[in-house]
């Protein structure tokens, strides 16, 4: 008897409808050696007959088993299934998912190629209720490319993130050996048996393939047992299988693991149940915390310093059973970026809240300083504002109260105060808003407190079914800051709140009733419904014709409409015009389209061409390309064009010349009369292009594209051999298309050097008197290089020193100015005021490297730009191993060629400051060594020969 390649077990409950679906992915695999093996969970419907009739109708390659009593979960099921499986390999599936076609194929040769235990690829949420059609691959990042481990413990974050049993593939032998079977009578059994195949398995391979199709339904009337987190029994069941885990892995000895899973625990499964406390009652808060509490009690308190300041203040704020200040903290980790707590400042320091300051770990954990809540304008502040009372008067009018959180009290008692309540659609058809002024808005401490009344029955005229949803937002003007916000349903009670009379402008014979909502973040909405005895019948017969035959001919029609409107705007559509209309329009003689940054700055090489374009009087049109909101720092003279907008497509498509430091849009296609001059940003301490290993997985297709993105280029800019045999070699240019220029940006660098050596003195210039800097003391510029989450996620930057120590023990010397990547942010605590500067906001970074006396960075590209000015520099490399060696990897060493010492640790910073100018004697032979190496041909005239060669009667 053939024994099979790959066993799918299928589980199913009362999901008859799916099932076949289900089997079908199977049997459609391009591998054909794969059995299904179906077992049914005692259905009530007919779920194990469509088992039996597809066993029937597949002999030989479906089997079907039902167990004898419902187990009220996945593990017997699953179990049974691996007893009943014959193939080498075991898979699962619920019956409501499907596999990718290629999966079992995929998965069969990573294992017979690796001879691993479990093989595991990238799963897909398929989110089915969503019109735009949204897939979310799960924690991608695990699955960039392929990597076979043999041992869990090489690759943590495996175990932590991908807990799922259904996207991996196990050898069957495998699992009878080690006796591995699901939890039976538990919720979440495949944490637990996910874990323990991780930390058995001999060997485990991961794919970057998707292998699995999760089907989720957001709006499902009746939520999966693991989204049911209301129910406390949930909780239960999540705190039991976590202890579970704990003991396998301290059996194991897995200590560093354990330190990864309660870090994930507080930044997720936590998390989960912690978003729904605003809405629940005391009991189940009290009954939530005992259960919480107990197994917070041995999380490792190194877990906290790995999760964002939100997760550690609701953990430890649930520790201490503080649900005033724990309820505010939920509240704005549901809604990101809201501030819902008033603050509190201590020594220069602030904190969340004024409570637990007298406790060192509550000081540590509450400290939100470099959130920057302190110093970021109030209306880019999303204020938190909690709905205090509801009342309604039967009629179709309502009065709301509420107060708005003023943090460290920023909005100013005597200041003038005005508020409106807004109700706005939406689904915009148009614009559709009504405003009723508040009739109160005071003062009260830490808050504005605020109350309005609106007569929505006498005003709000919605159109009808189109704009169903409606938000309640409120305005408020403090003086001349204008401050818009959500309002939060906190703990008041809608159960009995009426609907409120409205009357639609189609017809009240189908909405006539807003009913007050609860959104799935708290916030308070109201819905159009139908409640007279007319809108009811009216609404049930349009109902009942929209499933009709007539009735999907107009649905077909409608969605087909809507989506040529959505896609007028859509990317695809742009790119499609951009090379179907625009790019049939005649080229404009003397168009240059500059960006820096991809729209973000006015700054870099660009900047510099434009500005000795416009110094030698060269008649040319110039359009900057911004990003975002309204754009700042640009020059009054040039046409400004937001990007990805129409008038940017149009300008790319006619433009005679594109200059720009990183890339314009991957997906236009230059013309040929159109000439690109790529300036790039920096020379290249990591691997760049073709030479990194994840261009290299994207398979044939991703590396075309980006290979016909770099084809683009018609003259690249390079400062040194270095950047030829790196970044070059790297995106596969050829040698003529490199100009040995230097980079235009360094000439006001190399301008800066010549000078203070013809001088003999250092000229600091305005910056330095805007900044408010001592003419006493060195300016020391600290510019680390990007820095991203595990996932890849932007967040803020966070030091890797006491910024408060680095003031106190040299802010009588020296002045630190701190420029984080474009990409990052970062905030100072008040306490190293004038000590300690954030400039990251200046974003031409030129003049901030010719005002610093010296430079502090870690891997950033800066380090070879500072170097034409021949000033100290320091190294704070104290991740460099985890750097160096990651997937990408470094093209040299950088401790064997450093200008200048580096260092690991924050006390080794600080002594390197401290004997600043003997490391500038020790190491001007190896920063002269670093300039010929990597600045050959920064000589000061790259803009002037770029200008000269493409834009003058000279060049041309």
């Amino acid at each position: 008897m053939h024994v099979p390649d790959v066993s799918v077990v299928v589980i199913v409950y009362n999901d008859a409808e799916r099932l076949s679906t289900a089997v079908q992915s199977v049997l459609d695999q391009t591998l054909h050696g794969v059995e299904v093996v179906i077992v049914d969970d005692c259905s009530k419907d007919r779920s194990y007959a469509v088992a039996q009739e597809l066993e029937a109708a597949h002999p030989g390659r479906v089997r079907a088993f039902r167990l004898p009593e419902n187990s009220g979960g996945c593990g017997a099921p699953r179990n049974h299934g691996i007893r009943q499986a014959t193939g080498t390999y075991v898979m699962f599936l619920d019956s409501d998912d499907v596999l990718e076609r290629n999966a079992c194929r995929n998965m069969l040769a990573a294992a017979e190629r690796t001879g691993s235990d479990l093989v595991s690829g990238m799963c897909v949420r398929v989110h089915l209720d969503n019109r735009w059609g949204k897939t979310t691959e799960w924690y991608p990042w695990i699955y960039s490319g392929t990597r076979t481990l043999e041992s869990i413990t090489e690759y943590p974050d495996l175990l932590v993130y991908d807990t799922l049993s259904t996207n991996k593939c196990y050898r069957r032998a495998f699992l009878l050996e080690q006796g591995l079977e699901f939890p039976v009578g538990i919720h979440y059994e495949d944490l637990l048996f996910s874990a323990q195949a991780y930390v058995a398995a001999r060997r485990i391979t991961l794919i970057p393939n998707h292998v699995y199709f999760w089907n989720v339904v957001e709006k499902a009337a009746a939520k999966s047992i693991s989204n049911r987190r209301h129910e406390i029994a949930n909780f239960v069941h999540r705190m039991e299988i976590h202890r579970r885990v704990d003991e396998l892995l301290a059996a194991k000895g897995h200590t560093d693991i354990k330190t990864a899973k309660d870090a994930k625990f507080l930044k997720h499964d936590l998390v989960l149940h912690l978003r729904d406390l605003p809405l629940l009652g005391d009991a189940y808060r009290q009954e939530f915390a005992r259960l919480a509490n107990g197994y917070l009690a041995g999380i490792d308190p190194a877990a906290y310093d790995s999760v964002n300041h939100l997760q550690a203040i609701c953990a430890y704020l649930l520790g201490k059973e503080d649900w005033d200040n724990l309820l505010l903290a939920a509240d704005a980790m549901t809604n990101k970026g809201r501030l819902t707590s008033p603050l509190a400042e201590r020594d220069g320091r602030i904190y969340w809240c004024a409570g637990h300051l007298d406790d060192a770990e509550g000081r540590r954990i509450l400290d939100v300083t470099e959130q920057g809540f302190h110093t970021t304008a109030l209306p880019s502040l999303s204020l938190g504002n909690r709905l205090t009372s509801y009342e309604d008067d039967g009629r179709g009018t309502v009065t709301l109260s509420g107060a708005v959180v003023n943090p460290l009290g920023r909005i100013p008692e005597g200041q003038e105060l005005k508020a409106t309540l807004e109700f706005r659609a939406r689904r915009q058809i148009g614009v559709r808003s009504f405003a009723f002024p508040a009739t109160t808005v005071r003062h009260a401490g830490d808050t504005i407190e605020w109350t309005a009344t609106a007569d929505v029955a006498g005003t709000v005229r919605p159109l009808g079914i189109i704009d169903a949803v409606w938000d309640v937002r409120l305005k408020l003007t403090a003086g001349t800051e204008r401050i818009t916000t959500r309002v939060s349903v906190g703990g008041v009670d809608l159960e009995s709140a009426a609907r409120l009379r409205v009357r639609p402008r189609l017809t009240r014979l189908v909405s006539d009733r807003f009913e007050p909502e609860v959104t799935k973040k708290g916030n308070l909405s109201y819905v159009l419904t139908a409640e007279g005895a007319a809108a009811v019948r009216t609404r049930t017969l349009i109902d009942s014709a929209m499933h009709g035959k007539a009735a999907g001919v107009v649905k077909r029609g409608l969605r087909k409409a809507l989506r040529a409107r959505r896609n007028i705007g859509s990317g695809e559509q742009k790119v499609k015009v951009y090379h179907e209309v625009f790019s049939k329009l005649p080229l404009k003689k003397g168009t240059v389209v500059f960006e820096s940054h991809m729209g973000k700055q006015y700054s870099d090489s660009p900047k510099a061409i434009y500005e000795e374009m416009v110094r030698q009087g060269v008649p040319f049109e110039a359009i900057w390309s911004y990003a975002g909101g309204k754009p700042t720092g640009f020059p009054k003279e040039a046409t400004l064009v937001r990007r990805w907008s129409w008038p940017y497509l149009r300008a790319l498509a006619q433009a005679e010349f594109w200059i720009d430091n990183q890339g314009f849009p991957l997906a236009l296609t230059k013309r040929a009369g159109t000439t690109y001059i790529q300036t790039w940003h920096g020379s290249a301490l990591k691997r760049m292009g073709f030479h990194e290993p994840r261009t290299k997985a994207q398979g044939k297709a991703g590396q075309d594209r980006f290979q016909a993105a770099v084809d683009r280029f018609d003259h690249f800019l390079i400062r040194s051999e270095h950047d030829a045999r790196t970044l070059a070699k790297g995106f596969r240019l050829r040698d003529e298309v490199l100009m040995r220029s230097g980079y235009p940006r360094n000439d006001a660098l190399v301008e800066a050097h010549r000078a203070e050596v013809e001088s003999g003195e250092r000229v600091r210039g305005s910056l330095a008197a805007d900044l408010g800097i001592d003419p006493d003391k060195r300016v020391l510029l600290y510019a680390p290089t990007f820095r991203a989450a595990a996932d890849g996620a932007v967040e803020n930057f966070a030091f890797p020193f006491d910024v408060e120590e680095f003031a106190d023990r040299l802010g009588d010397r020296f002045v630190l100015l701190v420029r984080t990547h474009y990409l990052n942010s970062v905030s100072l605590p008040p306490s190293v005021a004038g000590r300690v500067i954030d400039v990251s906001r200046h974003h031409d970074i030129t003049p901030l490297l010719a005002l610093a006396d010296g430079l502090i960075t870690d891997y950033s590209s800066v380090m070879f730009d500072y170097a034409v000015l021949d000033r100290p520099m320091m190294f704070f490399a104290y991740d460099y191993e985890a750097y160096a060696t990651d997937i990408r990897g470094t093209y040299f060493d950088l401790k064997e060629k450093a200008p200048g010492p580096v260092v690991a640790t924050a006390d080794e910073l600080m002594q390197a400051v401290s004997a600043f100018d003997e490391a500038d004697v020790k190491y001007a032979e190896a920063r002269r060594r670093f300039l010929t190496e990597f600045g050959e041909y920064d000589r000061g005239d790259a803009a002037r020969q770029i200008v000269e060669k493409f834009f003058t009667r000279s060049g041309k």
